[in-house]
C-alpha cells in the first residue's frame, strides 16, 4: 500500500499542543466542515499532497529535536484526519519517534473505527481531541456525519487511559453557547471523562481565499465568539477545575520536566 500523502510539515509550530513542535498535516478526512480552513486537506488523494518514506519523515523531523527537548514539544500528527489514514503507516511512525524518545501527539476529529486508537495508543503521549457540535442533527448538518462515533471514541479512550486535551472550535452563534458547554460538561462528568486540558479555538477566516484558488464552492459566512463570550467560556471550563487557554497552545509538562 503507497504511503499517505503529506500536504504540509509545519515546523516551529506552538498552536498543536505543548512545547515547540512539528506538526505533519497527512491528506484526506472523514469530515466536511463547512468551516474548515484546510480545504486543502480533504481529499485522500488530493495534488497538494506527497508520499514520505517513515525513515524520509524521522530524519526530517530530527533536524528539531533540540527545540522539542527545551520546550517540552514534540511532533504531532494532524491533517485531515490522521487516524484516517493507512493505521500501519501511521502506528510504526508513531512507534519509530517514542524509541527516539520524541513525544507525539495526535489532533483527532474521533470519526475512525475506535481500532485505530487500539494500535496507536501505546505510542501516543496526547490526543488533542476535538468536539466540534454537541447537537447531533446540527453536527450532521454542519459536517456531513453524526457525532455518536466521536463521543463513543472520546469515552473509550478515556477508559483506557489515554490522556486527552479536549479541543472546542467555537463559531459564533453557532456553538458557543453557555447552554452548548453545560451539556459537554454534563456529558464528560456522566461518562468520567477528565482531559488534562481544555482548548477553545475561535473560528477565523484565514482559510477562506483557499475555497477560490480550489475551484471549491466558498463556504458561509461565519463568525468568532465576541470577547467577552470567550472569557465567559474560559470561566466556565476553569470553574470546574479545568486547564483552559484560548488558543491551541498548551502547557502540560513544565511541571515534570
Amino acid at each position: 500500500m503507497p504511503e499517505p500523502l503529506i500536504y504540509k510539515i509545519q515546523k516551529f509550530s506552538i498552536h498543536d499542543g505543548p512545547g515547540i513542535r512539528s506538526t505533519v498535516f497527512f491528506q484526506g478526512c472523514p469530515l466536511r466542515c463547512r468551516w474548515c480552513h484546510n480545504p486543502e486537506s480533504l481529499s485522500f488523494d488530493g495534488e497538494s499532497g506527497q508520499e514520505w518514506s517513515i525513515p524520509a519523515l524521522i530524519e526530517e523531523l530530527e533536524k528539531d529535536r533540540i527545540f522539542y527537548e527545551e520546550s517540552g514539544g514534540g511532533v504531532t500528527l494532524s491533517g485531515g484526519e490522521p487516524m484516517a489514514q493507512d493505521i500501519g503507516y501511521i502506528t510504526n511512525l508513531l512507534r519509530a519517534l517514542a524509541r527516539r524518545g520524541i513525544r507525539t501527539a495526535i489532533d483527532t476529529c474521533g470519526e475512525v473505527p475506535y481500532e485505530n486508537f487500539e494500535a496507536v495508543l501505546p505510542d501516543v503521549d496526547l490526543f488533542l481531541y476535538d468536539l466540534k457540535l454537541w447537537d447531533k442533527e446540527r453536527h450532521i448538518a454542519l459536517t456531513g456525519v453524526s457525532n455518536e462515533r466521536i463521543l463513543l471514541n472520546l469515552s473509550r479512550l478515556s477508559r483506557d487511559g489515554a490522556k486527552i486535551c479536549l479541543r472546542l472550535p467555537l463559531i459564533g452563534g453557532l456553538n458557543d453557547s453557555l447552554a452548548d458547554m453545560e451539556h459537554i460538561a454534563a456529558w464528560l462528568e456522566m461518562e468520567g471523562v477528565r482531559p488534562v486540558f481544555v482548548s477553545l479555538l475561535p473560528y477565523h477566516e484565514y482559510g477562506n481565499s483557499k475555497y477560490a484558488r480550489l475551484g471549491l464552492e466558498s463556504p458561509p459566512c461565519f463568525e468568532p465568539p465576541n470577547q467577552d463570550r470567550l472569557q465567559e467560556i474560559k470561566t466556565f471550563w476553569a470553574h470546574r477545575g479545568y486547564q483552559t487557554a484560548i488558543g491551541g497552545a498548551i502547557d502540560l509538562y513544565s511541571q515534570t520536566t
